[in-house]
């Protein structure tokens, strides 16, 4: 297949060039900077600008863009920089399909758990409704505009969670474990829906032929709390797990990204993906931590 790749240099966009290359698919990657390669193309999301021809030749297009919430300092502009980064690319992609002569088969278009908000004691499948809080309402706008492209191909939200590799919302996590800062965060008992690097590369390259469409969560098989996950993580990089941080210091100290990102609660269940014949090389975050740290 020739495939459009928007966001293809970050943690998620590296590891599944690197599986589409590996099943002979030919990538055409987008970039908001001048042309370093020969399959790089410049593209102005934030004026809504494409080559079309790009996109009539493109037999799919994934959407990884969008500015980090890893940040642990959300402040008004970054939280803007969030919001727009993710709907300003999603829907240049999703007008240009729409105006094209020969529209690709499929676009496949990141989002997020956050879709959910806070959701202790609910079980969270792909047809679950919107919950609260800034994510929630990033990611519903994020969803929204990739929908434009709806009537003229099929659609696909991939809701994911926490991704288990070196970098993402996993590179603070490391940074305080290494130096010994590993610990239970809140309670621990929150459950975080969590899915490693491969599977989540691999997930997406099955929705690629794949006839599902809308919202499809991408998260492993096997649910796990914060504390499995933290401690885990420790004990795969030989650190000592010795603290506890409240629910009320972190959010005195992290504020929105502590509520929105680490003190949530959200069992997500794969239901859609799994059904369609998807099968999880790591099925417990233990498995997906320690391939990485081990």
């Amino acid at each position: 297949m020739r495939i459009l790749i928007a966001g293809a240099s970050g943690l998620i966009g590296s590891e599944l060039r690197s599986q589409l290359e590996a099943d002979g698919h030919e990538l055409l990657r987008l970039v908001r900077r001048e042309r370093r390669a020969s399959d790089e193309y410049r593209w102005y999301p934030a004026a809504g600008v494409i080559d079309p021809g790009l996109v009539a030749s493109a037999d799919a297009v994934i959407n990884l863009s969008g500015a980090s919430t890893g940040r642990l300092v959300w402040t008004p502009g970054y939280k803007r920089e969030i919001l727009r980064s993710r709907v300003d690319a999603t829907r240049t992609l999703a007008e240009a399909i729409n105006s094209s002569a020969t529209p690709p088969a499929t676009f496949l278009s990141g989002s997020a758990v956050g879709y959910y908000g806070d959701r202790p004691g609910e079980e969270l499948r792909d047809d679950a409704s919107k919950g609260t809080g800034f994510l929630s309402d990033v990611v519903d706008a994020w969803e929204q505009a990739s929908q434009l492209a709806a009537h003229a191909t099929r659609v696909v939200d991939f809701r994911t969670g926490l991704v288990v590799g070196e970098g993402g919302a996993f590179t603070p996590l490391g940074l305080l474990t290494r130096f010994g800062l590993g610990a239970t965060l809140g309670t621990g008992a929150q459950y975080w829906p969590w899915i490693s690097l491969h599977d989540e590369a691999a997930a997406i390259r099955h929705l690629l032929t794949s006839t599902l469409s809308g919202p499809v969560n991408l998260a492993g098989p096997t649910p796990a709390s914060a504390r499995i996950v933290t401690s885990t993580l420790a004990d795969a990089m030989h650190r000592p797990y010795l603290f506890t941080i409240p629910e009320p210091v972190i959010q005195l100290l992290l504020r929105e990204p502590g509520r929105d990102l680490l003190l949530p609660s959200q069992k997500v269940v794969s239901e859609k993906l799994e059904a369609d014949g998807f099968v999880f090389t790591h099925t417990t975050v233990e498995a997906a931590i320690r391939a990485v740290w081990s």
